[in-house]
């Protein structure tokens, strides 16, 4: 073979060589080739110090009735709440899905650390999970500041901990947090941020290993955009860490839904004693106890001053334009 063709044949050998590296460079999640995203996921995982994590803030939004609030009603079908079978605030003992797929959510907003729950939505992609909480858990509805610092903890009852690297399966953090317009800009918490008070993480790998997926990890919920309506049982799930809880044990409540009349009708309301660092955590509908699957539906968002209720917003197309941007988001985005 001549030189100058030997010389042409190893060029274009090395060329497809280069080609195929290149391809294969495209082809893996940027969140696993990205040393900066590395970086910023340990850095966050170190900011968790034990004594950081013990003395976040349960963040909660207590609000007082615009007007006198009506005397409980033991049946769970009105403003109050209990009877009838219906669970105002119990510790969850049987395990399923719900244990592992809800947790703690703790960042870091106007300068102090706070501690929220959340629970795992099924997502499209591979390379990111997403993390359903409320949207007071993500943003400032004052000052439209982003949380810093966000961390996940799936199936934190198994290990309460000091540190993510003892806790159950480790922890995952916030490549981006996903709001609506309606509650970044609401400006206080108002009718407007009630009804856009959900927010979605999108995490990257992380675990004990930094490498694992979260949703492979701990599994997720289907999430539904409507489907439920006054009367129907859902259940409410969460981490409350203020008044007679701790924080550590996955606490729920269960029982009919009902429109807060003192919210226009706009929210839904559900008889449940959970206090402050339960915001965020999930309501389910359609939940099977014996193996802790359901459909997410809402969120426990807010409560009254004096009334043994739970609050959350009704999903709809906004919930779902949000849910959508947080499937292909990378940066923190304010949904319009």
């Amino acid at each position: 073979m001549p030189v100058w063709l030997s010389r042409w044949v190893m060029f274009r050998s090395r060329s497809a060589v280069f080609a195929i590296v290149l391809l294969l460079l495209a082809a893996a999640p940027a969140a696993a080739r990205s040393p900066d995203a590395r970086t910023e996921h340990q850095r966050i995982v170190n900011y968790w110090t034990a004594e950081r994590l013990r003395t976040a803030i349960p963040r909660e939004r207590v609000v007082a009735p615009a007007r006198q609030a009506p005397a409980a009603r033991p049946d769970g079908k009105g403003p109050g709440g209990g009877g009838n079978g219906n669970v105002t605030g119990a510790s969850w003992t049987k395990g399923g899905l719900i244990l592992k797929a809800s947790g703690k959510v703790f960042f870091t907003l106007g300068g102090s650390n706070w501690t929220c729950s959340g629970s795992v939505a099924q997502d499209s992609r591979t390379s990111y999970s997403l993390v359903m909480s409320a949207a007071h858990c993500a943003v400032d509805e004052t000052t439209g500041e982003f949380a810093t610092n966000w961390i996940f903890i799936p199936e934190y009852d198994s290990a309460p901990s000091r540190t993510c690297a003892n806790t159950t399966h480790g922890c995952w953090t916030a490549r981006a947090l996903v709001v609506h317009q309606g509650y970044a800009t609401a400006g206080s918490f108002n009718t407007q941020a009630t009804v856009h008070d959900y927010a979605f993480a999108v995490v990257a790998e992380g675990g004990k290993t930094g490498t694992a997926q979260l949703d492979a990890t701990a599994g997720s919920f289907p999430i539904q955009f409507g489907g439920v309506s006054a009367g129907d049982r859902l259940y409410a799930f969460g981490y409350p860490a203020a008044g007679k809880y701790k924080g550590n044990d996955l606490t729920y409540c269960a029982g009919p839904i009902f429109t807060d009349s003192w919210n226009d009708d706009l929210t839904w309301g559900m008889a449940c004693t959970m206090t402050g660092g339960s915001s965020g955590g999930p309501w389910l509908a359609s939940f099977d106890e014996a193996t802790g699957t359901g459909v997410l539906s809402s969120l426990n968002s807010y409560g009254y001053s004096g009334v043994k209720n739970m609050y959350g917003p009704k999903f709809d197309h906004r919930t779902a334009a949000v849910y959508s941007s947080a499937d292909a988001a990378t940066a923190n985005t304010v949904v319009p």
